[in-house]
This record gives structure tokens, C-alpha cells and sequence, in this order.
């Protein structure tokens, strides 16, 4: 496969607006929604679907600000391109930085969330051995073209639907049949905090459920008609989104008592076995099927942000070399992935997962905030433009999500934002010397 070192190649526009639409909704209904359901039940009591409904209201507002964004600069790079242009190169490889590595930690998670106990419903296979050859495969299918991978994301995201769809389904006739509890509907709270309290505990938990939607604007370069096709594709999905999981949550929460969704890993098999008349097996196929997708989508968005990070000069150039046939960010779907291998090698699941919420909520600062600096700005005529106020409820919407997160969590997250910090003031004296030697290099006009 031969490559180029030509980083002024554009990215291929294959992407519709319904293809659009599929690949962040594949990666919004991802593998969080399989596994989160009873740790928002543990954190808020029964009534599941409230830190549901309030995690989907504070994802729509980050969610406009990415709109406007994403439609005023379509380009690869996304948070940290946009936090540049707000706040220089500093803060947005800080951004960039924090969204890269929480993509790379959760593909890694992933990957041994592929090799556990949904993969053991068919065959036992060392973990390692697992990890490997599916970050392998995913890496090949995200090289060999963007189309598709996001066609394989159209099937994919059918059989997750399909999935919870059957939940669904399996949740009402049991509440039919009289064997489950519609009062655990209404029920918030636990022993240790209130009714108030648990909502937010619980909306940190299931605003992961809804991250996914900021990956697609490391497409938008690849997107035929991004100013009209990125909004509508966007609000669609997580649309679509808040209400299949708000239906899930329902017919979760109603057909299995509250302490056996919270102690179970697989909470959504607790509805399956319930009810009965669905094979396990058959739902650990569809469970595989939303690990695999969420995967590959997270790593395209992995790869493009890098690509995008590299051609701003945020990352050494090599990472911004494309496949001359192709069109794909072959470098940095390559450097990514061997990260994720390594990861996935040496870390367990909720090693990789505990910090991801908090990197993301530093982003979606960033990302919010840049929007009401960069409002004055004209960018691409006929952008999307959200009201001023959606983008500083977002940004207070983090705040708030932050300071529900454990500090065993937020010391795991400091870490991370050290290394950012000292790796960003390493690219800006870089940016600034190149400057420098630019303009001394300029020999000066005569009159």
C-alpha cells in the first residue's frame, strides 16, 4: 500500500448527511449504554430515565456550540482547532491533547471490554490476544477508507438499535404480564444522598452514554455539505438517542428490581433473562456488535484529530501524511492505534474509563467557551449559529458536572493535564522559534 508525505491532500467529501447521521448516532449508542444502566441506578435510585433525560439536555447545549463550529470551520482537527483559533496554540493543544487521549483510552477500554464476559458467551480467548487482533482489524478498516467505515457503522448502528429495541420490548411485556414494578419509575435517591443529588451523581455516569457526538466534527472535512447536513445530522441523532435510552431506562429500571441492576456488569442482560424468549447468547452478539462500532468510530475520531493537530503544527508532521488512493490519515491511524494496543495491554477496563468524563468535560469547557469568544468572527457564510446563551449553559453545565466527580478521579484527570501542559508549552516555543526563524529568514524591503 503505497502512501504520500503530501500533507496538503484534502480529505475525500464522502460523507451525506444520512451517513452523517448514523455515524454519530452509532458512536452516541455506543457500548455506555450496555454497561452504564445499573451504575446510574446504583448512583440515583430506581427512576433511571431523569439522569438520563438531564444528561441529554446538558449534552444538546455543548452540542450547539459544536454546530456552530463545526459548520463555521469544517476542517479535521475539531476542539483543538477551534480552541486556537480562540485562545492560540497553547490552549488548543491542551484541548486536543485531552480529547486525543480520551479517545485512545477509550478505544484501549474497549478493546478488553470486546474480550470479556460478552466475547465469553461464545469462546475463551486469552484477553491480550483479543485486544490486539480487534484494534488490528479496526485499524484496517478505518485506513481503507472513510465511506467504509461509516457504511459498516450503518449496519452496525442498526443491530445496536435492534438491541434496544428488544429491551424495550422485553421491559413492557413484563410490565404486560405483571411482573414488573412500574413504581421504581418514580423512585430517586439512595441511602447516602437525596433526591437532587443523585440526579446529578447519576447524570455524570450517563452524560458518557451521550459523549460520542463531538467525534463527528473530525469528519466535517469529509462531509459533502457540512453547513447544512452537520446540524441536522447532529440534533437528529441525539434526538434519537435521548429517546431510545430514556424508553431503556424505563423498561430497565421497571422489570428488574434497582440493587440487581446496580450489581450486575451487564445489566441489560438482567431484562433478557427476566423475561425470557431471547437467547442470552443472541443479545451478547448484538452487546459485541456496540463494543466493535463504538470502537472503530472512536478511533476514526482519534486519527482525524491527530491528522488535524499534526497539519496545525501541534504535532510533529508526520502525522498529517495521507494515503495517495485512500485519502486516510494513515500515520496517525497507525500511532493511535499502537497507543490503544498498549493501553489495552497494561490497564484494566475501569482503570482506562475512570478519567474519560472529566477529560471531556475540560474539552467541552474549552469548546463552549471558544464559541462566545469566537462569536464576532464571520467564518464560512451561512454557518450554524446557536443563541449566545445555549454555549454559557454548556460551559456551566461542565462546571457543574465536575464537581460531582470523585477526587480519586479528578487526581487520575490532573495527571493527564500536566502532561498536556507540558507537551503544549513544548509546541508553542516550538511554533514561536519556526516564527522567528521565518521572519529573520525575510530579508527586509528597500525603497
Amino acid at each position: 500500500m503505497s502512501t504520500t508525505h503530501d500533507h496538503g491532500q484534502p480529505l475525500e467529501r464522502a460523507l451525506t448527511t444520512p451517513l452523517l447521521y448514523f455515524f454519530i448516532l452509532g458512536d452516541v449508542l455506543g457500548a455506555g449504554v450496555y454497561v452504564l444502566i445499573g451504575q446510574v441506578a446504583a448512583d440515583s435510585g430506581g427512576a433511571v430515565w431523569v439522569p438520563l433525560a438531564v444528561a441529554l439536555g446538558l449534552a444538546l447545549l455543548t452540542a450547539a456550540s459544536y454546530a456552530e463550529l463545526a459548520t463555521k470551520y469544517p476542517r479535521a482537527g475539531g476542539a483543538s482547532h477551534y480552541v486556537t483559533r480562540a485562545y492560540g496554540p497553547f490552549a488548543g493543544f491542551v484541548a486536543g491533547f485531552c480529547m486525543l487521549a480520551a479517545g485512545i483510552v477509550s478505544v484501549a477500554a474497549l478493546a478488553r471490554g470486546f474480550a470479556g464476559d460478552y466475547l465469553s458467551a461464545f469462546a475463551t480467548v486469552p484477553v491480550a490476544v483479543v485486544a490486539v487482533l480487534f484494534l488490528a482489524a479496526l485499524a484496517l478498516l478505518n485506513a481503507r477508507g472513510i465511506r467504509e467505515s461509516t457504511r459498516a457503522n450503518v449496519v452496525a448502528t442498526l443491530i445496536e438499535v435492534g438491541g434496544l429495541a428488544i429491551i424495550i420490548a422485553l421491559g413492557a411485556w413484563l410490565l404486560l404480564r405483571g411482573d414488573g414494578d412500574p413504581g421504581r419509575l418514580t423512585r430517586l435517591g439512595t441511602a447516602g444522598q437525596g433526591a437532587v443529588a443523585s440526579v446529578l451523581s447519576g447524570a455524570v455516569l450517563a452524560y458518557y452514554s451521550f459523549v460520542g457526538f463531538e467525534t463527528s466534527v473530525n469528519v466535517a472535512e469529509e462531509t459533502r455539505d457540512p453547513r447544512r447536513s452537520y446540524p441536522r445530522a447532529l440534533f437528529g441523532a441525539l434526538a434519537t438517542a435521548g429517546a431510545v435510552y430514556v424508553l431503556v431506562g424505563i423498561a430497565a429500571s421497571a422489570a428488574v428490581p434497582t440493587d440487581t441492576l446496580a450489581t450486575s456488569s451487564g445489566p441489560l442482560l438482567e431484562v433478557v433473562k427476566a423475561a425470557g424468549g431471547v437467547p442470552v447468547w443472541l443479545f451478547s452478539a448484538i452487546a459485541l456488535v456496540a463494543v466493535a462500532n463504538g470502537a472503530l468510530l472512536t478511533g476514526i475520531m482519534s486519527s482525524r484529530l491527530a491528522y488535524g493537530m499534526a497539519r496545525d503544527g501541534l504535532l510533529p508532521s508526520p502525522l498529517g501524511r495521507v494515503l495517495p488512493r485512500r485519502r486516510t490519515p494513515w500515520v496517525a491511524i497507525a500511532v493511535t492505534t499502537v497507543l490503544s494496543m498498549l493501553l489495552a495491554l497494561t490497564g484494566g477496563v475501569a482503570t482506562l474509563a475512570s478519567t474519560l468524563v472529566l477529560l471531556l468535560l475540560v474539552v467541552f469547557f474549552l469548546v463552549n467557551t471558544a464559541a462566545l469568544v469566537l462569536r464576532r468572527d464571520p467564518g464560512t457564510p451561512g454557518h450554524f449559529r446557536a443563541p449566545v446563551v445555549l454555549p454559557a449553559l454548556g460551559a456551566l453545565s461542565c462546571v457543574v458536572l465536575a464537581t460531582r466527580i470523585e477526587g480519586e478521579v479528578w487526581a487520575r484527570g490532573l495527571l493527564v493535564l500536566a502532561v498536556g501542559v507540558v507537551l503544549g508549552a513544548s509546541a508553542s516555543r516550538r511554533r514561536e522559534a519556526r516564527a522567528q526563524a521565518g521572519r529573520s529568514a525575510t530579508p527586509p524591503r528597500t525603497t
